[in-house]
């Protein structure tokens, strides 16, 4: 019989930067939308998945805060989860969290050791090589259900739904955030063909959540859900929220389900869309009380909804100047990153800093933040897929006109001597003049100034 110490003798990764080097070793093998390879590989390790209870999110914007609603309220409320998101804005690692916490090195050194070889068989069959993301998404389910055995798991899609490999599992229950036009040239020309791919995520029998507004792409959410027999509990109809009073850093609202009714709920995130996202998730946990049994007291509600934070969402960073950053990088992203821009918070000059990945509609999310912005610095992520920044400021330049307002475009490729030109700006403004610094866009570029200015270090790719 093999020892522990032969064992480790004879594995292929030592260590945690091992074991990422060769994952990231996949990603020229791109995206390759189904369910073949990852279905193949997880029937050699006997489909643990099928022993955990999933909580499956999709949608173009959103699904990572009601991820983090859900992870907050459900630990607060005592239960053990697991929570799957991506992209990353730290580590790797931040993608497979139990509790709270990343995967541990050990854990993830031993598990892509395990996966490994049967990774290399598939990339010598007819199937071809799997995917990064079809690698890491592998490693989740088998930290979930051979090593952590979560009570739930917070499972976020990566792209799509339908042929996204997280579609593998037969969640509880299916969350759609919102349809919005994000990854058009994959998943299709139109909103309703990406409503249809997103709306590959349900399940016969199994109940969907969903803050689709009404529109041809609601439309076609609840027509899927009708042919599964899956019942639908749709936001302005199954259920409502108001917004009772709003200021930076506390928003607090009402809950109107088809249950019950629950009075003054805050939560510390910013934007009106962050109320919208946690009525979702609320009312996520009140369906699970009804089918499930799920026992979540209103006082575990309240602080689990209080608590949440999601980094590089509206997320004010500490230094000097102030630094707000957030993700918003397609147009419904940055159409509510703009109203929050003028709702939450009080500035006489707004200058940004924005580097974009090249297969978004640049015009129309431009077209959102534009109107409002004195000094545009156009940069370029850290990342082998990007937007030249000239390419993105002619996009820019050509909106001059619509805009109607001076707009001074500042092209800077490397991004670190952007974010310095960007600070520059508000240090050289009079004091009597109130200046807001906003990094956004792609979420690559997120990452890399978040963790240089917490930091003061590069981040790893977030993916």
């Amino acid at each position: 019989m093999m020892t522990q110490a032969q064992a480790n003798d004879n594995a292929e990764f030592r260590s945690a930067d091992e074991a990422l080097a060769w994952i990231l070793s996949l990603i020229p093998v791109g995206i390759r939308p189904g369910l073949d390879r990852i279905n193949m590989l997880m029937e050699q390790f006997g489909n643990p998945q099928r022993r955990l209870k999933f909580i499956h999110v999709a949608g173009t914007n959103g699904k990572g805060s009601v991820c983090a609603y859900l992870t907050s309220v459900l630990r607060q409320a005592r239960y053990d989860v697991g929570t799957f998101t991506s992209p990353y804005l730290t580590s790797f690692s931040n993608r497979m969290q139990y509790n709270g916490q990343d995967i541990p090195e050990d854990t993830l050194i031993a598990l892509a050791n395990r996966i490994k070889p049967a990774v290399d068989r598939m990339a010598l069959s007819d199937l071809g090589s799997p995917t990064v993301f079809e690698v890491t998404t592998v490693l989740a389910l088998l930290y979930y259900g051979t090593v952590a055995f979560p009570d739930y798991v917070v499972w976020e899609t990566g792209l799509g739904g339908r042929l996204d490999v997280t579609n593998i599992v037969a969640p509880v229950i299916s969350v759609i955030t919102n349809v919005g036009h994000d990854h058009l040239d994959i998943l299709g020309p139109t909103l309703a063909d990406v409503a249809r791919e997103k709306a590959g995520i349900i399940k016969s029998g199994v109940p969907v959540v969903t803050a689709v507004k009404p529109s041809e792409s609601l439309d076609i959410v609840r027509e899927t859900a009708k042919a599964k027999k899956a019942t639908v509990y749709g936001l302005g109809n199954e259920f409502t929220y108001e917004t009772t009073s709003s200021k930076e850093n506390e928003q607090t609202f009402i809950f109107q389900g088809p249950f019950r009714k629950v009075q003054s709920l805050t939560i510390s995130l910013n934007g009106a869309h962050q109320v919208e996202n946690a009525a979702t998730a609320v009312m996520v946990l009140e369906v699970l009380r009804q089918y499930y049994a799920l026992i979540v007291d209103d006082e575990d509600l309240s602080e689990g909804l209080r608590l949440t934070a999601w980094p590089g969402r509206l997320e004010m960073i500490s230094g000097q100047p102030s630094v707000l950053i957030d993700g918003a990088h397609n147009p419904e992203g940055m159409e509510a990153l703009t109203r929050a821009l003028r709702e939450v918070y009080r500035f006489d000059r707004l200058n940004v800093m924005m580097a974009m990945m090249p297969n978004k509609n640049h015009e129309m999310t431009l077209r959102h933040i534009l109107p409002m912005v004195d000094t545009l610095v156009v940069t370029e992520p850290d990342f082998h897929k990007k937007m030249n920044a000239v390419d993105l400021a002619d996009v820019a330049e050509s909106l001059r006109t619509e805009i109607g307002r001076p707009l001074d475009v500042i092209v800077e490729p490397d991004w670190r001597k952007a974010l310095e030109r960007l600070t520059a700006l508000s240090g050289s403004s009079p004091d009597a003049v109130r200046t807001l610094t906003v990094v956004t866009g792609t979420l690559y570029l997120i990452a890399d100034v978040r963790s240089w200015l917490l930091e003061g270090k590069n981040s790893e790719k977030g993916w």
